[in-house]
């Protein structure tokens, strides 16, 4: 019984340290040119807004408003998609494009446990023995899968809107 109630007590001791381990699978550290915040690893938009340095993540959602055309498209057709988004806090483009896409995929209903987003740093590394996923040369980097097969991506800029070139990518890619 003793035996028992020492193996109890261990496994409540242990199990909080393994679930901080597992939960946080991003490093920080600080830009060295622009002395910005950087997040490298796995990491979502929870991170994001809950960095008191960013901002720019809530204005940029906050202020987007997308097009609700390209979003009826997206409602019914990115679901059938994963979503693996490659970003950098340090990068303008990033600061510019993550809080939007945001936006767009509550708007659209989108399924946030079918996206995967990276930070990386300005080598585009995500450490953990990841080094370049995806063939990541530009930030941020969005990239639509259908299965393992990438159907598209939107690279450092989008051509109309996020959400129309989102849809525009969905839509040649129709089943």
């Amino acid at each position: 019984m003793k035996t028992l109630i020492v193996l109890a007590a261990a496994l409540l001791f242990i199990t909080p340290i393994h679930a901080q381990s597992i939960v946080k699978k991003y490093e920080t550290s600080t830009d060295s040119i622009n002395q910005r915040v950087v997040y490298r690893g796995l990491i979502d938009f929870k991170i994001l807004d809950d960095e008191p340095t960013f901002d720019w993540y809530n204005t940029g959602s906050d202020h987007y408003k997308p097009k609700k055309r390209y979003i009826n498209t997206l409602k019914t057709e990115l679901p059938k998609y994963c979503i693996i988004v490659v970003m950098g806090t340090w990068c303008g483009d990033s600061r510019d494009l993550v809080p939007k896409l945001h936006k767009v995929l509550v708007e659209a209903g989108y399924p946030m446990d079918k996206l995967v987003m990276y930070g990386v740093d300005r080598s585009k590394t995500v450490g953990q023995g990841q080094e370049k996923p995806y063939d990541i040369h530009f930030v941020p980097t969005i990239i639509l899968f259908d299965g393992t097969k990438e159907i598209g991506r939107i690279v450092e800029s989008v051509h109309k809107s996020l959400e129309a070139d989102l849809a525009a990518i969905v839509k040649s890619n129709k089943k």
